[in-house]
């Protein structure tokens, strides 16, 4: 039982895989209405207005469900936090012989994502973001043993020194996530060490290290970043699922866009 009194349910995933629904939701018909809600909302928010307020707003006159709503609030942001981002980011190259620090989980998923088929948004901000929500609970999948390698062979092939990965302590089977990766880093004669913390990001902030993570609390904070998961899925995940509105013809604005509803509020904010 959890601590609300409510049976929790064991997680059985066995891949980090698309939603049932995401092959109709994220479909080529659907994206240039999701193209004209994601400019909509930015719109929006690059004047002030708040997130929950604009996006109820955007979902509905797009008709969006609430996972389509969750692929908006998670690639928007305003333009002033974009370049503010931006400014900080340093390419992976430029590390070489330095140190990094990973927000674990947040670099993992991504890449498990992409070898599992899922949808990969590509962020106003230039980051890639999933849509797979933990809940709390981590377990292993089909995808975990090469989302590792290819991450592994990534920071090694841009000379990248010691790492050290944060995982979120709370979360369930982080210690088996821990144990895992230590002995994936030994096997290959990688200088990586694992920590588990109450609170990855207020860390990740604080580190004169440079942080790897797609997670806009820490990149909105972090003395630098870079863009690790997108470069490991570009370079090691061919065909991986990219939903990159920023490519696709919005909508004509005189339009009024039609397509299926949800009363459904969204399930999780930004990664």
């Amino acid at each position: 039982m959890s601590a609300s009194g409510t049976a929790t349910v064991p997680d059985s995933r066995r891949h980090r895989g698309p939603h049932p629904e995401d092959e109709r939701l994220f479909a080529a018909d659907q994206l240039p209405r999701l193209a004209s809600a994601l400019a909509d909302l930015c719109w929006l928010l690059d004047r002030g207005y708040a997130v929950p307020s604009s996006l109820k707003l955007v979902g509905d006159r797009y008709g969006l469900t609430a996972r389509q709503r969750i692929a908006l609030e998670r690639c928007a942001c305003t333009e002033a936090e974009a370049r503010h981002r931006r400014e900080r980011q340093i390419a992976l190259g430029d590390l070489a012989q330095r140190p990094l620090a990973l927000d674990g989980y947040n670099v993992l998923t991504t890449v498990e994502a992409a070898f599992g088929g899922g949808v990969l948004l590509l962020c106003r901000d230039g980051t890639l973001r999933d849509m797979a929500s933990m809940h709390g609970s981590y377990r292993k999948v089909a995808e975990t043993a090469a989302a590792l390698e290819a991450i592994g062979s990534t920071l090694e092939e841009h000379g990248v020194g010691s790492c050290r990965w944060y995982l979120d302590r709370p979360v369930s089977n982080s210690g088996r996530l821990k144990r895992l990766i230590e002995e994936t880093a030994a096997r290959r004669g990688r200088r990586w060490t694992v920590e588990l913390v109450f609170n990855p990001d207020a860390l990740l902030v604080q580190e004169a290290e440079t942080a790897a993570s797609a997670d806009s609390a820490v990149l909105d904070r972090c003395a630098a970043w870079v863009n690790l998961a997108r470069e490991v899925v570009e370079s090691r995940v061919p065909g991986a699922w990219i939903l990159d509105l920023s490519r696709v013809q919005a909508l004509p604005q005189a339009r009024t866009p039609k397509g299926p509803s949800s009363k459904d509020q969204p399930e999780s904010s930004p990664k």
